[in-house]
Parts: C-alpha cells; structure tokens; sequence
C-alpha cells in the first residue's frame, strides 16, 4: 500500500520528543492541520503504552508508530498483532531481520487490520540508522559501504513484500533505482536550511529530498523546538 500525500504538508511527520501523554496531545492538537501526522518512537511508547498512544490519535491525527520490530518472525508477527487494533498509519521493522520475518510482518499487519476492521498500517523496513556511517558498520562487522547496504536491504523489503523502507536522504535516488515505483520512502535526517544536524550522520533540507524522492519527511526539533511550531510546520511545507 503506497503512501499518497495530497499535499506537501501531508508528507510531513513530526517527531515527538516527550514521554508525557499530555504534552505529546497538546503538540499534534497545535500541529493538525499543518502536518500529515505525528511519530510515535520507542522510549514513549514503553513509557506510556497504548493509552499513550490513544491521547495522541485521539486528536484526530494519523499516528506513524516508529517501534523497529525486530526479533524471530514469531514474535514480531505477535508484536504487530498487539498493536494493529490501535491502527498506526505506518509502522517500522528492521529490514536486518530477514526475509522471513518481513514477510510474517506484511503478512500480519493485513490479516489484523482486516480482523479488527482498521486501515492496514504501512509497513516499512529500517534499513541503517541515520546515526551510523561507515565506521560504525565497519566496527559491527559490515564491509560493504553504508550505501549498498541500504540498497541491498531496501531491494530485499521490496521482494519481501514491505510497503517501503527508511532511509538517510542521501540513500534516496540510490533505493528509488532499485525498486519498485510506489515503494514508499520514509526519510529522518532532514533538517530545514540553517538547522544543526543534531545526532544524524546523514542529513539533506526538505526540498531537496523529496525532489529526489521522498516520500514521507520525519522532521522533529526543528518543528517541536520552534517558538511556533505550528509556523515552523507550515514554512517547511511552504518550501516544497
């Protein structure tokens, strides 16, 4: 299932960086309208669980449930049970899970949304970190550049029947020549002209990557750090 933005705005999540249910509702109620929807990592979903989730969507924003899945297929299948009643708009695996537990992934993800009667997730595969560089997969044992091993990972989702990836901007031309046209790119690593890189390795200004192909723009401190928010989300939309 492709990601289809109706507008430049609708590209835009926004990364929340809170784990106080209040806080995170107030944030996406002040940003509706402005952006396609609000991200959802790991360190807020195990501090405040699916009722955390739930204060959020209840705003009316499309919520992408960044938790990168990863473990035998078994259990990532039974993850994705657990969290399809709630209906993410997206969800992440990690792509270094192998085939087998991508498929059991795309697999659950429509067997459950169509058991609880819920829009199915788009499933996309975390291909490597926007944190990590050569040296670091060096050091894990990867010799192939950091750009293959995306490529390499990012074809594999697609054979294995994932709805897209995540990627670095910088992987974006690179994954859009091996694979299929709807493929679904999510990019974090962007950062508006003018912003600090923060902890990302790879990193490119909105315009730039979806003129080479994004699909989905995951965009954090420079929304949620802004003395407006709401005007920072919109002057980022206005630059596409």
């Amino acid at each position: 299932m492709p990601f289809e933005p109706k507008t430049p705005a609708e590209r835009i999540f926004c990364a929340l960086d809170t784990t106080d249910p209040a806080a995170a509702a107030a944030l996406a109620a002040r940003l509706k309208d402005t952006v396609g929807g609000i991200k959802l990592g790991l360190e807020y979903y195990c501090s405040t669980g699916a009722d955390g989730f739930k204060a959020v969507a209840d705003t009316g924003m499309p919520i992408f449930l960044d938790l990168k899945f990863h473990d035998i297929p078994n259990t990532v299948a039974g993850a994705i049970r657990a969290v399809a009643p709630l209906a993410p708009k997206i969800l992440t695996i990690h792509t270094q899970g192998g085939p087998e537990m991508m498929r059991r992934a795309a697999a659950t993800a429509a067997e459950e949304a169509a058991r609880h009667g819920v829009e199915r997730p788009i499933v996309v595969g975390v291909t490597i970190l926007t944190s990590l560089d050569g040296r670091d997969l060096s050091a894990i044992g990867v010799d192939h550049a950091v750009d293959d091993q995306v490529v390499r990972l990012a074809a594999l989702a697609d054979d294995c029947g994932l709805d897209g990836i995540v990627c670095s901007p910088r992987e974006i031309r690179l994954v859009r020549a091996a694979t299929r046209e709807d493929f679904t790119l999510v990019v974090p690593g962007i950062r508006p002209a003018g912003s600090a890189a923060g902890d990302q390795k790879r990193v490119m200004t909105p315009k730039e990557a979806v003129d080479a192909g994004a699909s989905v723009l995951v965009i954090g401190r420079p929304i949620t750090e802004a003395a407006d928010p709401a005007a920072a989300a919109k002057a980022i939309a206005a630059s596409l």
